[in-house]
């Protein structure tokens, strides 16, 4: 199983630091999610964690969505709510997490987040 490389943009950081201060489980159980969950369905391990966006899908970099996410300081266990939005570089097997969010706060992602970010990283390859 390959490696994930882990990386936060600095609007993510504030988002987690807000979030984690309501939700008091929030490190640990983002920790395990990044290297149980997402390591496993970016090695071809299909366990319904992460949904491609469709309009935010680039040569090398796809955003995905985020949904089942077992945070123990809400109810729902995998449904949660809380949702994380990020792109993954298929060449460098890298992960950018963008943006964090609670369903029940803010209905869908920063499409425009995403799309400055996509655009970024498509220039500087």
């Amino acid at each position: 199983m390959a490696e994930i490389i882990f990386e936060e943009s600095s609007e993510f950081k504030k988002d987690y630091k807000r979030l984690s201060k309501r939700y008091r489980a929030l490190p640990e159980d983002f920790d395990r999610l990044k290297h149980v969950a997402l390591t496993l369905f970016h090695s071809g391990v299909d366990n319904r964690v992460s949904y491609e966006i469709p309009e935010c899908v680039k040569e090398r970099y796809s955003a995905f969505k985020l949904k089942k996410f077992a945070c123990r300081s809400l109810k729902g266990g995998a449904n949660s709510g809380l949702r994380v939005i990020y792109v993954f570089d298929h060449l460098e097997k890298k992960v950018l997490f963008l943006e964090m969010y609670y369903k029940g706060d803010q209905e869908l992602e920063n499409r425009s987040r995403i799309e400055l970010y996509l655009s970024y990283l498509e220039k500087e390859k």
